[in-house]
């Protein structure tokens, strides 16, 4: 399939503030993420991701019911954790315009683990869905390696989705540039994200190799319990793109 990230991003350097669902109760979980939702709308980020990263898959579509989509003037897009073929059928619901997921890849050694990647059930949906564009991980943080060669494992994530996103070993923790650097050689032009551990001090080195990133702890002081402060989304949008 041809990747349709351009279509949903113009821009050619994107940032997305993930959206973690923590709080007390289902609707303080939502009232948070409207509060996130529109410092980085207002403070120029191009997209947020809504995550059961803390919440529960029913606080995916409670967050969902009560935003006005298509949001005014960011994408908005979906990680169910917990069930990540769910984020298919949430997005063209809800009219979310993109998804990721953590891995697209079958793990080393995998077929007895209930939770393998399982491709015939994604490929299955990505051909239902073709509007959604699916953010796909390669190598990506807490999953098991291919047992591939690095080559092979970009191949076949071009192959199955709209855009890389590759991380380093854990959430907040940074992705090495050169990590970055060998992705986006073997990759050419394919859309490629850096999806941890980005913030003032090495978002610009990294957004020179990648066409985005995906923010979630710095903009929260590095907790992910915590709400993302204005002062940091509007430094790393004053670092990518200079003050308005």
């Amino acid at each position: 399939m041809e990747s349709n990230f351009y279509d949903v991003f113009p821009k050619k350097k994107i940032l997305i503030g993930m959206i973690h669902l923590d709080g007390r109760d289902y609707q303080e979980r939502a009232t948070r993420a409207l509060y996130e939702l529109n410092i980085y709308e207002e403070e120029g980020f191009d997209g947020a991701i809504i995550e059961d990263y803390h919440g529960s898959l029913e606080d995916v579509e409670n967050t969902l019911k009560v935003l006005p989509m298509p949001y005014p003037k960011i994408k908005i897009g979906i990680n169910t954790l917990r069930n990540p073929y769910l984020a298919f059928k949430l997005a063209n619901k809800y009219n979310a315009k993109f998804i990721q997921f953590d891995t697209i890849q079958s793990s080393a050694g995998d077929e007895n683990n209930p939770k393998r990647f399982n491709e015939k059930l994604y490929m299955s949906l990505r051909k239902k869905y073709p509007e959604i564009s699916v953010f796909g991980g390669v190598r990506f943080k807490y999953v098991p390696p291919t047992g591939n060669s690095l080559e092979d494992d970009i191949i076949d994530g071009m192959y199955k989705s709209d855009v890389i996103v590759t991380t380093g070993e854990g959430t907040g923790i940074e992705t090495p540039t050169q990590k970055l650097k060998e992705f986006r050689e073997m990759m050419g032009t394919f859309p490629l994200i850096v999806g941890a551990g980005v913030n003032d001090k090495n978002i610009r080195e990294q957004m020179d190799i990648c066409n985005g990133a995906i923010v979630g702890s710095y903009l929260k002081g590095g907790n992910t319990e915590a709400k993302a402060e204005r002062k940091y989304v509007r430094e790393l949008v004053e670092l990518v793109r200079g003050k308005s």
